[in-house]
């Protein structure tokens, strides 16, 4: 025997006319069983009305992480690995593709500053390179003004990276 999955549009209408006191007992038992769940709704409860302070404090966090990452190449590819998955997160709670792209450049040059410069560790290298792309795409997706201000900004991340990187190349992502 199997549950019947319902559409999200099935969902909302059966949400509405429920009674608040019922729809806030559903929440709570909702939020009981996965650690995301409470996390998304502790965001829009108390965070989302303020995302630059939110943004900010997700930098520093990611900061702090990228100063305790490890020498050995395993461990910092481990590391840089939970650093973007946390980044993931926070990005799908928060919606905004100008967010993602402030957070991705932010990680990008966290990289140049804390990884080490010399490493032939491979995983190590597609992790920036994969970002690269990724900011590369999503800014390509924004308005044309906004697309003007993050391009310099991505341009900027390019120039440090093939100064920095031996290995980088950056005529591979730009715009």
């Amino acid at each position: 025997m199997s549950i019947t999955t319902y559409s999200l549009q099935q969902i909302k209408k059966e949400l509405q006319h429920l009674p608040q006191e019922q729809l806030a007992e559903l929440c709570l038992r909702l939020i009981r069983y996965k650690k995301e769940n409470k996390e998304l709704l502790a965001y829009l409860l108390f965070e989302s009305h303020n995302e630059h302070d939110f943004t900010e404090s997700i930098k520093a966090e990611a900061g702090f992480m990228f100063s305790q990452l490890p020498s050995q190449s395993y461990f910092t590819a481990k590391g840089l690995r939970k650093i973007l998955k946390m980044l993931t997160k926070y990005t799908k709670f928060m919606g905004s593709k100008p967010a993602e792209i402030e957070l991705l450049l932010n990680f990008c040059q966290n990289y140049l500053q804390y990884v080490i410069r010399q490493t032939s560790h491979k995983p190590i290298r597609l992790i920036l390179i994969r970002q690269v792309e990724k900011v590369r795409v999503a800014i390509g997706k924004l308005h044309e003004d906004l697309q003007f201000d993050y391009s310099q900004d991505y341009n900027k991340l390019l120039d440090d990276a093939e100064g920095k990187l031996p290995w980088f190349n950056k005529k591979s992502y730009l715009l």
